[in-house]
């Protein structure tokens, strides 16, 4: 653990010390190198909850192959992929700040971070080959999707990740592929873009720090926090605090007291993969396969068969597999947090998650309850070869679904990030789920956009902003941007080393 710096009365306070906060300071910095932040993180080290490599799959995600963002089909047979279009657009917004942190010496190594991994969508049964063919043909027809391969041959398949065709029966297959697909470490990310930021004049960085009070006052906020070095309580006030805190985040909002947080609650489901260091399977499987949905499973918690590397450690991942947890923070969660997140004017949306949602109870349980055959049994959809003996079991994260009432229903489990911001612009706070970190440099330029729009109103803000993300005020997915979106694309694949 690094000794802690404090910058009193800073401009910023990030609350976290994630993706999403490490993202927002670089570029807070970046617009207004005047501007004073200090970061506040709960563990002994950086980016080590819902960031860290282990507690989450590293997928780019950029709707190349996760078919929960591409669900609906249409009465004549197609598929709508105007999600996958607009999460792609999202991704490219963090590749091209990556690149442009690597191209100006803010983070070093690039390869630490992110790398080149294809992703394959794989589908089996005559129903979901006629779906994955439907998909890629609306896919396809995009510029950015342009490069994908359909196959339903399985000489084909097997040379794309030999796993998939491993002895398997005659059920009719089908998959796609890119290769500009990525996997990504997005606690490395977070350390490197942090590591810049500590540096800088008139930045803070304290980790094994706990906010514990937001208190309202004129011209900003009064930030209570607690060292767990020392048990010392220290006050703060800033102009501006973001509330990047994953699980932790609903906690804050409420003691904030914003009227936004009102009626929000929070359900937390904890995760879980089986992981095969066998060097012999490993070396096998070269891609991020995601497939169908599992029938019980709730929308988003569709399996997936992982190329990983952390570390420098190439590894194989499968998952997820939900469990049943209170705590709302893997590492500095609490059994206490879900009662405690229970106040009266969120009583009744929780009341009525529980009555409109038995099968997810259902399913939670289940997956909790599971046998290590069980979850293999699971695996040998994607691997049907699979031997027990090659894997093991390992926790994942925690993951905190944002509860609201919208429309008059309670809803639960489902795709979206999104950020609550009071009305004087002056406190903002992540929730939401997939894709989350893939597309944070997006979401926190929302956030600037909103809380920040002096920085980009100047024609030197605007330049600054240029020159690190170019699209950020251009629409690549319009057909006569393709060749603007081939030339941004290839200078940051460059620019990562991604070949």
């Amino acid at each position: 653990m690094k000794p802690s710096t404090h910058v009193e009365n800073p401009d910023v306070v990030l609350i976290g010390s994630g993706v999403m906060s490490a993202n927002l300071g670089a570029l807070l910095k970046r617009l207004d190198p005047k501007l004073t932040i200090q970061v506040y993180e709960v563990t002994e080290d950086l980016a080590h909850e819902a960031s860290h490599g282990w507690n989450n799959a590293g997928t780019g995600h950029a709707g190349i192959c996760e078919l929960s963002y591409t669900p609906t089909q249409n009465a004549d047979g197609t598929v709508d992929v105007s999600n996958a279009i607009k999460i792609f657009e999202q991704f490219e917004r963090s590749r091209q700040f990556w690149s442009y942190a690597v191209a100006s010496g803010m983070v070093d190594r690039p390869n630490d971070f992110i790398r080149p991994v294809p992703h394959l969508s794989f589908v089996h049964g005559a129903k979901w080959v006629d779906y994955l063919r439907a998909r890629h043909a609306g896919m396809a027809a995009h510029h950015f999707f342009r490069e994908m391969e359909f196959s339903t041959d399985r000489a084909k398949i097997a040379s794309w990740a030999p796993l998939l065709t491993e002895g398997r029966g005659d059920v009719p297959i089908a998959a796609t592929k890119m290769d500009s697909g990525t996997d990504v470490n997005f606690g490395e990310i977070s350390r490197k873009l942090l590591g810049w930021l500590g540096k800088q004049p008139g930045c803070g960085i304290a980790s094994h720090h706990r906010v514990v009070d937001l208190d309202k006052v004129n011209g900003g906020w009064d930030v209570k926090i607690r060292d767990l070095s020392t048990g010392e309580i220290r006050r703060n006030r800033a102009k501006f605090v973001f509330v990047g805190a994953g699980g932790g985040s609903l906690h804050l909002l409420q003691k904030a007291g914003i009227p936004e947080s009102k009626g929000l609650g929070g359900f937390p489901i904890g995760g879980q993969w089986i992981v095969c260091d066998n060097p012999a399977i490993v070396a096998k499987h070269q891609a991020k396969v995601y497939g169908q949905p599992l029938d019980a499973a709730p929308t988003m918690a569709v399996p997936h068969l992982d190329t990983r590397i952390l570390d420098g450690k190439k590894t194989l991942l499968f998952g997820p597999f939900a469990a049943w947890t209170t705590k709302f923070l893997h590492r500095k969660g609490s059994i206490w947090d879900l009662p405690g997140s229970i106040k009266p004017h969120n009583l009744s949306t929780l009341l009525k998650i529980g009555a409109t949602n038995i099968p997810l109870v259902r399913y939670l349980v289940q997956q909790g309850t599971q046998s290590m055959a069980d979850r293999m049994e699971v695996l040998h959809v994607f691997y049907p070869a699979a031997k027990k003996e090659d894997w093991k079991l390992i926790d994942a994260g925690i993951r905190v679904q944002a509860i609201k009432k919208t429309d008059g229903q309670a809803g639960i489990v489902h795709y979206g990030t999104e950020v609550i911001t009071n009305q004087d612009r002056t406190i903002s706070a992540l929730l939401g789920a997939s894709p989350g970190a893939s597309v944070s440099v997006h979401i926190v330029l929302e956030v600037l956009k909103l809380c920040f729009p002096q920085l980009l109103e100047t024609p030197e803000g605007k330049a600054r902003m240029k020159e690190m993300i170019p699209t950020y005020d251009e629409d690549i997915k319009l057909p006569q941007n393709a060749e603007r979106f081939k030339e941004l694309s290839r200078k940051a694949s460059a620019n990562l080393q991604l070949g």
